[in-house]
């Protein structure tokens, strides 16, 4: 099991860190979030990049479905723009759940 949690209060102003360019929909500001599952990696703060997408990118590659359209269109954006892809949670699992 893998639980995500994430909120977006329409944050952002207070940020550090200006966002990367990506495609003509962002990403926009950072936003938190939490990933609750026994295969986590424990007291370990992950600073891959990742957006919502990265949600549907983990569950493509999980369950070994075709990538959808729009995420490739965002990596091509992401790598247009000099930028490393969004990641797909994996970097913050100990191991890919069967």
């Amino acid at each position: 099991m893998l639980v995500v949690v994430t909120y977006d209060e329409f944050g952002g102003i207070w940020d550090h860190v200006a966002p990367p360019k990506g495609d003509r929909w962002g990403p926009g500001p950072r936003i938190p979030a939490m990933i609750v599952s026994p295969f986590a990696k424990r007291g370990y703060v992950d600073h891959t990049q990742y957006d919502t997408t990265s949600i549907l990118a983990f569950i493509t590659r999980r369950f070994g479905l075709p990538e959808l359209p729009g995420l490739t269109a965002r990596t091509a954006a992401f790598k247009a723009h000099g930028a490393k892809a969004n990641g797909d949670l994996t970097a913050a699992l100990t191991m890919m759940p069967h």
